[in-house]
């Protein structure tokens, strides 16, 4: 699990002004660069050069890309209004966080500064001749980054916002936190089995505000124990809804009251639920696709079909990535495995529920439940012969013809010979 710090600067990057200001930074270094190094270039190759045309082309550059800008700014307000309403609101962070959609605002931004400064520098005088051949060398090299980058966002238009390629971001993330904690499936501390219960002799620590878990930074949290026999009980882990009236923590009485300040500065909290230390959560946004597509206004089971396809993807990667042993970086820190029960739920109920009346959506659940029980039993068979009585309840109401309901019954019986349907 990474640091607090290493957790804002991963925040930060993804940020649209992070790397817009990066750019634009570099574009008005490389334009004043050309002023400090124009003594390098020889007199006589200004004159063969012929750098007089810099100016045109930095006025040209300066108009066209401040209209590239705003009609670019203009498709991804419409791709973010895109996934809101045909995916779900949840899953347009991750479209807002596009690397491409970044860099290319970052680049059109940046030539229109550069073309800025080039040309007040120009107008008064600071280059000489000599300095006009730096900056028109590097004025083609920017029209080369230019063209680079309008063939990539022609490219990248085709997809942005779109459901499947949202859905597959949505799909990412998942794998991204899920792999992050099979690598880690106790966060470095120790395992704590039977978190149902408050251990005796502890006390409980409650936050000051309201939200949801957004970041736990466990190295800090065992460093708050100052190396002591003190222990603590991780009870909020990310995603998880806290309140001033339910504990985060649980401490060892033999804990100051400067230590226990410390250990709760170590859990984020934020209004939002974040993708990258929340599996469940990145699970939760899948259903939403998949119930969103189900509904009467949409009625699209091929995108719910697709969302479970991924599903199972993204579950039979984090079961091959389970360690049989976990590493235990952090003794003094107790934290509670991620209970496979609540990914299911996060995941499949959903779907059975708003697709039960559809014959393809329980088909689909049943095969991908016997994929997951089969390839890893140890990890998902209880969990799939819950879901899978689930599942057949749920069909249990709807009104299917007879063949139907047979066909989903023999399915059943073929696949899990245990449940009783």
């Amino acid at each position: 699990m990474i640091s607090r710090w290493q957790w804002v600067v991963g925040q930060v990057v993804r940020k649209l002004w992070f790397r817009t200001a990066l750019f634009a930074l570099a574009a008005v270094i490389t334009a004043l660069l050309s002023i400090a190094f124009k003594s390098l270039i020889p007199v006589s190759v200004s004159v063969k050069v012929g750098a007089e045309a810099v100016d045109n082309i930095l006025n040209i550059l300066a108009s066209s890309m401040l209209a590239v800008t705003t009609f670019s700014l203009s498709i991804m307000v419409a791709a973010y209004g895109s996934a809101t309403t045909s995916v779900t609101p949840r899953a347009t962070r991750l479209v807002v966080e596009d690397s491409t959609t970044q860099n290319v605002l970052a680049t059109f931004i940046g030539t229109f500064l550069f073309s800025l400064v080039g040309i007040v520098a120009l107008n008064m005088g600071a280059y000489g001749e000599q300095g006009r051949v730096i900056l028109f060398v590097v004025t083609l090299g920017v029209i080369a980054l230019i063209v680079i980058t309008l063939l990539r966002w022609i490219q990248h238009l085709t997809a942005l916002g779109r459901v499947g390629e949202t859905t597959s971001r949505v799909e990412k993330a998942a794998q991204q936190a899920l792999l992050a904690r099979a690598q880690a499936p106790y966060l470095g501390g120790f395992p704590w089995l039977e978190s149902s219960q408050q251990p005796a002799s502890t006390l409980a620590l409650y936050p000051q505000c309201v939200g949801y878990v957004e970041h736990v930074d466990i190295s800090k949290l065992a460093s708050a124990l100052n190396g002591s026999d003190d222990h603590v009980w991780l009870v909020a882990q990310p995603g998880s809804f806290v309140h001033p009236t339910r504990p985060v923590l649980y401490v060892t009485s033999g804990c100051t009251h400067e230590q226990k300040q410390q250990l709760l500065a170590a859990i984020s909290i934020s209004d939002v639920r974040s993708f990258y230390q929340d599996p469940r959560f990145c699970l939760s946004v899948l259903a939403e696709i998949a119930c969103r597509a189900l509904s009467p206004a949409v009625n699209d089971p091929g995108t719910a079909i697709d969302v479970i396809g991924r599903a199972v993807r993204v579950l039979s990667q984090y079961a091959d990535a389970i360690p049989e042993h976990a590493e235990v970086t952090y003794p003094n820190v107790h934290v509670a495995p991620l209970a496979v029960d609540s990914l299911f739920d996060d995941i499949f109920s959903p779907i059975a529920r708003d697709g039960a009346a559809l014959r393809e959506i329980p088909l689909r659940l049943l095969k991908s439940l016997s994929l997951l029980a089969q390839g890893w039993p140890e990890h998902y068979a209880t969990a799939t012969h819950c879901h899978v009585q689930e599942v057949m309840l749920y069909i249990a109401r709807e009104n299917y013809i007879d063949s139907d309901r047979q066909l989903l019954k023999e399915t059943c019986q073929r696949l899990f010979p245990a449940v009783q349907v």
